[in-house]
């Protein structure tokens, strides 16, 4: 891998320029460089947030080309296709998947040599999409996949309880999109499961599920896109990899045994740290849970079709 502190984002968007502006805020890399397909976007992404930059951390970000990828250890793809009037993501995984393909191709023949991380729609089937494409251990290829989700249903558990979301542990499994999986069973609230918790008093887990589901939907109906939860998540992912936390986080990883479902990209708890996903984690289910898993293999399977 590279030797030094850069982090190369292509896909200088909403989600591309929201994930920059963060890392910058975090101080996390020394360097940030912003490529697209219009350049001129790119630089003037840039050029804004280096000027933010002035009263922030030192940070040099510029935007850039593929030459610049070859010393940066970590690369973030963002490119894709976007969804209009509510369409799931996975209606564009086609021209996704060929503007994935294109920006790993080019990035390899840079000479990048890091970890992958993609954040592009629709997530799952695009990190196994980027991985093939770019030959690395799947390890090193990660999709920010459920983060976000798990972040969400962490919030939502926690509004309704009445308490702070970080004392809520919860995860989302399975495909980032309509068929991911509420996982009750890994609720915990200063160690309690949820039933223990609640201790007789009602709880609305339809409603909840529900609306973790349609949050994304939600947002973009409002504003016409997504960015800064996904790119929170994106810059929560390198942190965990740049400081080689080895902290748990459900991400898209190659699945490959674990709970029955082989050679697949899907969001399991991952430990991360300097080296990608060092282990795949498998919290034990309900079994509606597990059915529910095997479904959203299936979902993921059938976008995967449409990929080329």
């Amino acid at each position: 891998m590279a030797p030094s502190s850069r982090i190369a984002i292509i896909g200088a968007g909403n989600v591309g320029a929201a994930a920059a502006y963060a890392l910058m805020l975090r101080g996390l890399v020394a360097e940030i460089v912003l490529i697209d397909a219009d350049a001129d976007r790119a630089a003037a992404e840039a050029t804004d947030i280096a000027d933010a930059n002035a009263i922030a951390r030192p940070t040099r970000i510029w935007g850039g080309d593929y030459a610049d990828v070859r010393d940066a250890t970590i690369l973030v793809i963002t490119a894709g296709a976007a969804t209009k009037d509510g369409e799931p993501r996975t209606a564009i995984a086609g021209k996704s998947a060929a503007i994935v393909r294109d920006c790993v191709g080019q990035a390899m023949a840079a000479g990048f040599d890091g970890i992958l991380v993609v954040a592009s729609n629709p997530a799952d089937a695009m990190t196994q999409v980027a991985q093939v494409a770019s030959g690395l251990p799947s390890a090193r290829v990660i999709g920010t996949g459920t983060l976000l989700d798990s972040n969400r249903f962490r919030k939502r558990i926690a509004d309704r309880l009445g308490i702070a979301p970080g004392a809520v542990e919860a995860l989302v499994l399975g495909e980032h999109g309509d068929s991911e999986v509420m996982a009750y069973s890994t609720v915990r609230i200063g160690g309690m499961a949820l039933d223990a918790y609640l201790d007789g008093r009602g709880f609305d887990r339809a409603a909840i599920a529900h609306d973790v589901m349609r949050a994304g939907y939600t947002i973009a109906d409002g504003k016409g896109y997504t960015s800064f939860g996904v790119a929170t998540a994106i810059v929560r992912i390198c942190e965990a990899i740049h400081r080689d936390e080895r902290i748990v986080l459900p991400v898209s990883t190659l699945v490959e045994g674990q709970y029955g479902i082989d050679d697949l990209y899907l969001s399991l708890p991952c430990l991360i740290g300097a080296g990608g996903v060092l282990r795949i984690l498998t919290p034990d289910l309900h079994d509606d849970e597990l059915a529910a898993l095997h479904a959203s293999a299936g979902a993921l399977r059938e976008t995967l079709k449409n990929t080329g």
